[in-house]
């Protein structure tokens, strides 16, 4: 599955998920709920939130619970990301943070970032938002 194949019905259904997800948020320090949703090639949808935790540091984002349902289901080796979104009710921008950017590569890195801007919906390349992300296997 490719961008051509990311169907504005699937778009809604991406972005259903994240928006469902984040009412599932665990975010008792900082009041803001993140929802995230990602779309594998073989056209599931794995869902998270974000959980944050006392020792702040621990705090898991929505994207990076996403990335671990679909793994824990579907085993990591079998994963590839197609599109992520990512949802909230916090106004602002809330694109993927850089540690969950450099997660998501791992499996997507490719992938098409829906979230939201500035102005509205936005949508990037993965590989826009984290140009030289780490490696260690040739892709």
């Amino acid at each position: 599955m490719h961008e051509a194949s990311m169907t504005a019905a699937k778009r809604r259904r991406l972005l259903q998920a994240a928006t469902s997800a984040l009412t599932k948020a665990y975010a008792p320090y900082s009041g803001i709920r993140v929802g995230a949703a990602v779309l594998t090639a073989e056209g599931r949808i794995f869902s998270g939130a974000n959980l944050e935790n006392a020792s702040y540091g621990l705090t898991l984002c929505a994207e990076r619970v996403a990335v671990a349902h679909a793994a824990a289901t579907l085993g990591g080796g079998n994963l590839r990301l197609v599109a992520v979104a990512v949802a909230s009710h916090h106004p602002g921008p809330f694109p993927p943070c850089g540690a969950c950017r450099q997660v998501l590569a791992e499996f997507g890195p490719q992938a098409l970032i829906l979230y939201p801007g500035e102005e509205g919906l936005e949508e990037r390349r993965l590989s826009d938002l984290l140009p030289e992300g780490f490696h260690l296997r040739p892709r």
